[in-house]
């Protein structure tokens, strides 16, 4: 379980949230949408363990991530992984893209026997470079892939790892239909695998589609969240009815 409890953040003395409360479990997915400059990518970095809140606490399994040392807390952000609206690859091929985020976790020893492919690393990178359909590239340099394609290899680069939780920032907002729908059957599949994904969206009918849950960020906190029938059918909240009706226009 990966949970922010009552967490606010400023810059520069302007709030992005406050006393916002969030969390994703294990085989679940949470979409969060809002408007565009609402803090959906700040919540996600504060989820991802990359920015400590001014108040409340970011914990994954019940262990406060702010409140262990650096050692723990960098083994605590290994079990997190996160795409971004852009993908970012190395130079080298499209296995070597998928394999990184495996080695930089594991201890030298390990990394030695990745080296060797002596622990299933090569398998790990082949299973994720399937789930995205990109399996026949994996000799393939990365410099030669589409945008849509590099995206898909930045997925299975951090699905590979198995991650506890998987956060996703706005990942086909420039793709196209197919590169889009084959990003949201991978989420499906981390799902199926057990890992808790949320993913930032401005696609509201996206949201629909992948999430079990969602939760609608509105000024500088979550209006709502619940069932991703019940948000989107009969939501609770005035503003959340409005945002999601298009009445409420930021």
């Amino acid at each position: 379980m990966l949970r922010a409890t009552d967490v606010s953040l400023s810059y520069d003395e302007e709030a992005v949230f406050r006393d916002l409360s969030i969390e994703v479990g294990e085989g679940e997915v949470v979409a969060v949408i809002g408007p565009s400059g609402v803090g959906k990518t700040t919540l996600l970095r504060t989820l991802a363990l990359a920015l400590e809140p001014d108040e409340g606490a970011v914990t994954l399994d019940g262990t406060d991530a702010w409140a262990v040392d650096e050692a723990e807390r960098l083994a605590l952000r290994r079990r997190v992984g996160m795409v971004f609206q852009e993908a970012s690859l190395f130079d080298g091929t499209v296995a070597r893209n998928v394999e990184y985020g495996l080695r930089v976790r594991r201890s030298w020893s390990d990394r030695l026997a990745s080296v060797l492919r002596l622990n299933g690393a090569a398998d790990a990178v082949h299973e994720s470079l399937e789930v995205v359909g990109l399996a026949d590239k994996t000799d393939q340099p990365a410099d030669s892939l589409s945008g849509g394609e590099a995206q898909r290899v930045s997925f299975a680069r951090a699905l590979a790892y198995e991650p506890d939780a998987l956060l996703l920032d706005e990942p086909t907002s420039d793709l196209d239909p197919r590169n889009t729908a084959v990003i949201e059957e991978a989420i499906g599949e981390a799902r199926d695998r057990g890992i808790g994904v949320v993913v930032a969206t401005h696609d509201m009918h996206q949201a629909e589609r992948v999430a079990d849950r969602v939760a609608v960020l509105l000024d500088d906190g979550i209006s709502e969240i619940g069932p991703t029938e019940s948000i989107f059918e009969d939501p609770e909240n005035e503003r959340t009815r409005k945002f999601i009706s298009g009445e409420l226009v930021y």
